[in-house]
Parts: C-alpha cells; structure tokens; sequence
C-alpha cells in the first residue's frame, strides 16, 4: 500500500485502537508505536506519522491499573469464598497475577491511549 492510500483513507476509531493496542500505528498498522516496553517512537517507521509530540502523562497507568483490579478482584472473591488459604498463599497466587496482568497490560493502554490521542488530535501538547 502506497503513502498518498494511506493518506486517502485514514481507520476507523475502532481500528485505530486496535492497532495501538498491540503496539501498532494508529495509521497503518505496520509500523511500531513503542519501542522499549513503553517509550513512544519519534514517527512510524513505515507511514512517517509523527508521535514524538503525544503526551499520554497519567492515563496509561489509571487504565492499567483500572483493568487489573476488574480482572482480579472476582479471582480474589473467589478464593476467599470458596478455600481456606493461608494468607501467604493467598499472596504467592495474587500477587504474580497482579504483577504479570499489569506489566503485560501496561504498554497495550498506553497505545490504546495513543491511538486516541491520535484520532481525536488531543495530541497532549501544551502551548508555548
């Protein structure tokens, strides 16, 4: 696919989230968003779309951690109803799941938070 087609058609919302989700562009899905678990590249290496100047700042942690404690909380009811752990087992099985949900699900909020940013031009900079 040629510059001036991705220019034409630009993604739906849904598939710009998508695509910044996995850590994709927003614009044409191929090039990386991220580089270095969460640093936010400069530009596509494919398309040239500019993202040095996005500024996500506190959003990706709030959604990472709101999706976190949604995911885990019914796991630790469950376990709270239904067996009687001892605490530190309780721990040595919640605190890994909390732990790998949040390192793995960090830098998917943050390009999804980037892909709104793109989408909507709410590019986060600041005048002056």
């Amino acid at each position: 696919m040629t510059a001036p087609a991705l220019q034409s058609k630009p993604p739906t919302t849904m598939n710009a989230l998508w695509r910044g989700a996995l850590g994709r562009c927003p614009r044409c899905g191929r090039g990386p968003l991220l580089h270095r678990y969460l640093k936010i590249v400069g530009q596509c290496s494919v398309c040239g779309e500019a993202y040095g100047h996005f500024r996500a700042d506190d959003a990706p942690p709030w959604l990472t951690i709101l999706l976190v404690g949604h995911l885990t909380a019914p796991v630790f009811l469950l376990i709270e109803e239904n067996f009687e752990l001892s605490t530190t087992l309780e721990l040595a099985i919640l605190l890994p799941l909390i732990i790998g949900l949040t390192l793995a699900l960090l830098p998917r909020c943050k390009g999804a938070i980037l892909a709104v940013m793109w989408v909507t031009k709410a590019e986060g900079t600041e005048p002056g």
